[in-house]
């Protein structure tokens, strides 16, 4: 199955892989060859990749949408990040200032927008974290 994840700026990955699971607006889906034609929305989340066996890998998505058809996942998202790319120490520090902002937040639009950064954090510190050994 192939799986090619796009960015606004860049095709961010382009791999055959055995299974990927997607972080959806509704909760995480599991996706192997021959799944049934899908469009779905993706969530700020954590996609897990097996690419081979038992070898997962972990990358950073952040808002977007997947087609799955003919054994093709294309994701186009608004940002996406692999853990290496991350300060695990600095994403962590960064997520616990993001959640005391958004404890402060007061009006509709403050918490709305603390709430957005909050969770781009959580993911970014969250993607560090799911794969340690890896």
């Amino acid at each position: 199955m192939k799986v090619c994840v796009m960015a606004p700026d860049r095709v961010f990955m382009d791999l055959d892989v055995e299974e990927v699971i997607l972080p959806t607006t509704t909760g995480q889906m599991g996706v192997l060859s021959n799944h049934t034609p899908l469009v779905t929305a993706i969530n700020m989340g954590v996609m897990l990749i097996r690419e081979q066996a038992d070898e997962w890998s972990a990358v950073a998505l952040l808002r977007g949408f997947a087609f799955i058809q003919d054994n093709i996942v294309t994701i186009l998202v608004n940002e996406a990040e692999f853990p290496s790319n991350i300060d695990a120490d600095e994403a962590q520090a960064v997520y616990v200032a993001a959640q005391a902002e958004l404890e402060k937040a007061t009006s509709k639009k403050d918490i709305y927008l603390a709430s957005v950064r909050c969770d781009r954090a959580r993911v970014r510190y969250q993607v560090t974290q799911v794969l340690p050994n890896a």
